[in-house]
């Protein structure tokens, strides 16, 4: 069976940029989940998982995150986020890439909550203070 391909605005894979947004974060290890890359605080605790053409046609990422939040966000724009499978019903939140002009910034601080979500709270301190401390 051959996938559709999204086209990614600027011609090239959105899975670089989310990648390096995830492992500048303080101990934060990538490894394949269920034949996705996915992002790990300590190796252990996944913040982030990407979403490429999982169970749909598209690409995107699923990031821990409050319900309340999520619901929000899709309800603001279901073009943009979705609940994700097997883990909406826990609050995640699904961001989807594969449309035009993804907000880098926004996704940005989606993966930054979603690191403070997951990550012990001495790791997720580090994302708050001065730099060089």
């Amino acid at each position: 069976m051959s996938r559709v391909e999204f086209p990614v605005p600027s011609g090239e894979s959105p899975v670089p940029r989310l990648r390096a947004l995830c492992l500048a974060l303080p101990e934060v290890t990538e490894r394949l989940s269920h034949g996705e890359p996915t992002w790990f605080v300590r190796g252990r605790k996944v913040f982030v998982q990407l979403s490429d053409h999982h169970h749909d046609e598209r690409v995107g990422f699923w990031c821990a995150s409050v319900a309340e939040v999520r619901d929000g966000l899709v309800d603001r724009d279901g073009e943009r986020f979705f609940v994700p499978p097997y883990v909406g019903g826990r609050g995640w939140l699904g961001v989807y890439l594969d449309i035009p002009e993804p907000d880098w910034d926004e996704i940005d601080e989606l993966v930054s909550d979603s690191y403070r979500l997951i990550a012990p709270k001495t790791l997720a301190a580090r994302l708050d203070a001065p730099e060089g401390a």
